[in-house]
């Protein structure tokens, strides 16, 4: 990264299905509208395919998202949490900064993508994120 470039926080999207996570990041990151958007990936299934997560995938998504302000992980399902707690527990896979968000997977990944674009801190971004939660639909 130059000194041109912002440092927005990175998202990562971790779902059991590679096609769930990288419709969820076309989602959120078409509703961030115009302008700079953070850097975000889908981190959906497992290496060879398979519906399921992986740590490889997580941590080379985590990685690829990295701009030196954080790195916000939104979960879909239970066993996906399992597998960022674990990357986070060997401290050494996921670049510093990375947090586990508890937050709604759709919304709260439209919430921290539009959140990060803004140029908020993790932090921020993750307080927008888990903020979803309260969104009522009726």
């Amino acid at each position: 990264m130059n000194d041109t470039e912002e440092r927005f926080v990175g998202i990562v999207l971790v779902s059991h299905s590679a096609a769930v996570a990288a419709s969820v990041a076309e989602l959120a990151t078409g509703l961030a509208g115009g302008g700079a958007l953070a850097p975000v990936a889908p981190a959906g299934g497992t290496l060879d395919g398979g519906l399921g997560t992986s740590t490889d995938v997580i941590a080379a998504a985590a990685a690829s998202v990295d701009r030196g302000a954080g790195v916000a992980v939104l979960t879909d399902l239970g066993s996906a949490v399992l597998t960022v707690k674990a990357l986070l527990a060997e401290g050494d896979e996921l670049p510093d900064g990375t947090r586990l968000v508890d937050a709604p997977f759709v919304e709260g990944a439209v919430a921290a993508v539009v959140t990060a674009s803004a140029g908020a801190d993790l932090a921020t971004v993750e307080a927008a994120a888990a903020e979803a939660y309260t969104y009522r639909k009726v």
